[in-house]
């Protein structure tokens, strides 16, 4: 497979730029491989898209002087903690 194919439907690879792009800047290498693959890729697109928008939701709640506190109930933390158990389990 020639690079070209491999930039192109490498996903996992573009999900992990996605991120990093929120978080800091992406060298002119990533930039370029991630534009390629999600010009390629509906999937990856909406990924992005809905990335976006979470993070942006998540820094809203936490900068907003008005938000609410949330938590959640122990029942509802020990369910979730045993299907992340289950899932790392998995493999």
């Amino acid at each position: 497979m020639g690079p070209l194919k491999k930039i192109q439907y490498n996903c996992r690879k573009a999900t992990f730029l996605i991120e990093k792009k929120q978080l800091a800047s992406l060298t002119l290498r990533e930039k370029l491989e991630l534009r390629i693959h999600l010009a390629g890729c509906s999937i990856c697109r909406t990924f992005q898209k809905q990335s976006i928008l979470i993070n942006r939701m998540v820094k809203d709640m936490f900068t907003n002087s008005q938000h609410q506190q949330f938590t959640l109930d122990d029942d509802y933390k020990k369910q979730l903690q045993d299907k992340i158990d289950q899932q790392l389990n998995k493999n």
